[in-house]
């Protein structure tokens, strides 16, 4: 069919309108999709039952010299190693094998490294020598392959203070009530300076983030003077349990043993503060204390706690484990992970329906700086329920009504 030159004009309008009328379409989800808020995914939490195999251990040896450690697992399930430098190497089969040391920024170790369940992000915080000291964040968007430095704010609590992060567990995202999606971490304030004479005035507490990372707010302090070092993990109740260690107490027994609180309102107070006496804190010649690790089991409706730190007359050695099947109440059954020299430590778990389901992870310091190393232990609950009782607490019954208790012998 023929058409005039202003026909074919106005047939030539009409076909782009069709086209960008098309684009638009198309374009409209992503667009109201990038306005939204980002949806939290389901909690990634499973049953018992992959940490309930035969009992087993395995170790690794990933770093040599300095010190210092976080270990995490991403939302792929990609377990990730972080150590002073800060570097970082990575395991996509569940810690079987270790890829190499990748360099996430120049500086000292901040710990706190947190995994966003959100977006999947993983944010790493490096001071620029021993705190108090510059901070600055990393920001991972693969799986901790590649790192970017990133602008962020933090605020200071009522006080003012603007705590510093090392030297701290990883951090954590909250996956119930009402602050669902927020990040948390430990974080400490050295008060008048961090020599001895200024102790007493160290506190701990946290600081958390509400846009995925990128302004921080300082929680109220753990009202505990002579803390710093500490771990928090989420109940299933959405209640926040708080682990620290302290250097500094009025009576030198009390910096002997760890000491725990709780948030009732996503980390922005602490109350409930109780010293823990099945737990100590590092080795009993002096009330030095040591760096802890922590976690959660993530299985539904479950607050399985692992935890590690030392039993040592003299020295930091014979590193132990800790498990709590009541959110940190009681702490009935431990086992000696490594008889030789011990000291900082981490400890992560594998997600569900990942590589590493099933597993703990523990990365700690062997030897003693700077002729220490990091590694790596991984075994299931199994292998820990298979050491001895504290006479804290007792198992739980449903523990045994379990199908994989009841084939052990």
């Amino acid at each position: 069919m023929n058409l005039n030159p202003q026909a074919r004009k106005m047939a030539r309008h009409s076909t782009l309108i069709r086209v960008w009328v098309r684009l638009l379409v198309a374009a409209l989800p992503l667009a109201m999709g990038a306005c939204a808020s980002p949806r939290l995914p389901s909690p990634r939490e499973g049953t018992l039952e992959p940490f309930m195999t035969s009992p087993q251990i395995e170790f690794s040896d990933l770093f040599e010299g300095d010190r210092f450690p976080n270990v995490v697992t991403a939302t792929d399930g990609t377990v990730l190693a972080f150590w002073s430098g800060v570097v970082v190497r990575r395991s996509e089969d569940g810690g079987r094998t270790w890829g190499p040391a990748i360099e996430v920024g120049t500086g000292f170790m901040g710990g706190g490294v947190t995994v966003d369940e959100t977006t999947g992000d993983i944010l790493a915080f490096v001071e620029a020598a021993h705190p108090p000291a510059a901070l600055t964040i990393f920001r991972s968007q693969d799986h901790g392959r590649t790192w970017r430095e990133q602008e962020t704010a933090i605020r200071g609590n009522q006080a003012g203070h603007v705590p510093s992060m090392h030297m701290n567990e990883h951090g954590i995202t909250l996956r119930h009530g009402p602050h669902r999606g927020r990040l948390i971490r430990p974080s400490r304030w050295y008060g008048e300076g961090n020599d001895r004479a200024h102790w007493p005035t160290h506190t701990t507490n946290a600081i958390f983030s509400d846009d995925g990372g990128h302004t921080w707010q300082a929680s109220e302090p753990v009202p505990l003077p002579g803390a710093g070092e500490a771990c928090i993990v989420e109940l299933a109740d959405g209640t926040l349990y708080y682990n620290t260690r302290r250097h500094w107490a009025p009576e030198p027994d009390q910096a002997r043993q760890r000491w725990a609180a709780r948030s009732h309102d996503g980390g922005v107070t602490w109350t409930d503060l109780v010293e823990v006496a099945a737990l100590p804190d590092g080795n009993r010649d002096t009330t030095y204390g040591l760096m802890g690790g922590l976690v959660r089991l993530p299985v539904r409706g479950r607050d399985i706690l692992v935890f590690s730190n030392i039993i040592s007359r003299r020295g930091r050695r014979n590193g132990v484990v800790w498990t709590s099947f009541d959110g940190g109440v009681t702490w009935p059954v431990r086992r000696v992970v490594d008889a030789g020299g011990f000291a900082y430590s981490s400890l992560g778990a594998g997600r569900p329906d990942t590589a590493g389901e099933g597993w703990v992870y523990l990365l700690y310091e062997t030897g003693g700086h700077p002729d220490s190393s990091g590694r790596l232990a991984r075994f299931n609950l199994s292998w820990i329920l298979a050491g001895e009782r504290t006479g804290d607490g007792d198992l739980p019954a449903w523990l045994a009504d379990l199908p994989s208790a009841r084939r052990r012998p």
